[in-house]
C-alpha cells in the first residue's frame, strides 16, 4: 500500500490518502500525529525510554502537502526527556506538539497493581461498521474498524476496534505508539452526539497518556464525549488491547451547524 509519508531530511512529501472527513485536502488529524511519533521515537534518549505522554496542538488545518519537521529539546534529565515536535506547511506552524518520554525500569510490580482487564468484545466477535457513512475518507482506506459496542450512526458512547494497515512513514514499520495515536484520534467521530450529516465535531487538540505500550495490532478506543452549553465539550476514551486497557486520550471538541 502507498505510505501516507514520504520522508526526506525534515521533509515529509504527502500522499492524497492523509485526507479528512471534513475536506479531502485537509489531513486527519491522526495523520500528523502519527508522523509525530515516529518522528519522537527516532530522536536520542540519555536512557532507555518510552513516550508516557502526548499532547498535539492543531494550529491551523493541516494542508495535504509537503510538511517540515522540527524537533526541540526542551528538558532532558536522567529520568524524564520532554520534546517539542513542530509540523510546517509552507513555512506556516499547523502543528505542534509536546512529548514526555519517561525513563524504563523494567520491575515486577506487586500483584494488586495490574492493568484492568478488558471488558468489551473481541475484534473477531465485533461487526463491520458498513453503515458508518464514513467509506469515502481517504485516511479511512489504511484503518481496519470493528464496532463492539454502539454505532456510528447512533449518538453515544461506543466502543470500536481500529487496526492501522497503511504505511504512514515510507520503509519504517508501526510502532506501538504510532497504532495508539492513530485510534486516539478517532475520539470524537466513535462517540458523536449529534448527528454527523448536520453538525461538524471537530477537534482541536489530542492528548494521549499510556500506562503502558499496547501489544498487537489492534486498538480498542472505549470513548464517550460530553457536549457543553456552549459549543464546546470533550471526547474521552479508555484504550485498550486483547491483553487489557493500557492508556487514556482526550480531545476538545468544537460543534458547530453545517
Amino acid at each position: 500500500m502507498e505510505p501516507i509519508y514520504r520522508v526526506d531530511g525534515a521533509t515529509a512529501d504527502t500522499s492524497a490518502f492523509a485526507g479528512g472527513p471534513w475536506d479531502p485536502k485537509l489531513q486527519h488529524g491522526a495523520a500528523p500525529s502519527s508522523l509525530i511519533c515516529w518522528a519522537v521515537e527516532r530522536l536520542p534518549a540519555p536512557a532507555p525510554m518510552r513516550v508516557a505522554r502526548l499532547t498535539v496542538d492543531l494550529m491551523r488545518p493541516v494542508p495535504v502537502a509537503p510538511l517540515t519537521i522540527e524537533t526541540e529539546l526542551l528538558r532532558e534529565g536522567r529520568k524524564i526527556q520532554l520534546v517539542s515536535v513542530k509540523l510546517l506547511a509552507n513555512g506556516t506552524e499547523v502543528v505542534r506538539a509536546t512529548v514526555l518520554r519517561v525513563r524504563r525500569l523494567e520491575q515486577v510490580l506487586p500483584v494488586e497493581a495490574p492493568w484492568p482487564p478488558i471488558d468489551i468484545k473481541s475484534p473477531e466477535d465485533s461487526h463491520d461498521p458498513t453503515e458508518s457513512g464514513l467509506s469515502h475518507t481517504p485516511f479511512l482506506s489504511g484503518l481496519e474498524m470493528r464496532v463492539a459496542k454502539g454505532s456510528f450512526r447512533t449518538p453515544g458512547p461506543a466502543a470500536v476496534w481500529y487496526r492501522a494497515t497503511r504505511p504512514i512513514v515510507d520503509g519504517a514499520p508501526l510502532s506501538p505508539l504510532m497504532r495508539a495515536a492513530i485510534a486516539a484520534d478517532f475520539c470524537n467521530g466513535t462517540s458523536a452526539v449529534l448527528d454527523f450529516t448536520k453538525w461538524t465535531f471537530i477537534n482541536g487538540d489530542l492528548t494521549l497518556s499510556l500506562a503502558r505500550e499496547p501489544v498487537g495490532e489492534w486498538v480498542l478506543l472505549d470513548a464517550e464525549t460530553w457536549a457543553g452549553p456552549d459549543s464546546i465539550g470533550i471526547a474521552a476514551a479508555r484504550l485498550a488491547d486483547r491483553d487489557g486497557y493500557f492508556g487514556r486520550a482526550v480531545q476538545s471538541v468544537l460543534f458547530e451547524k453545517r
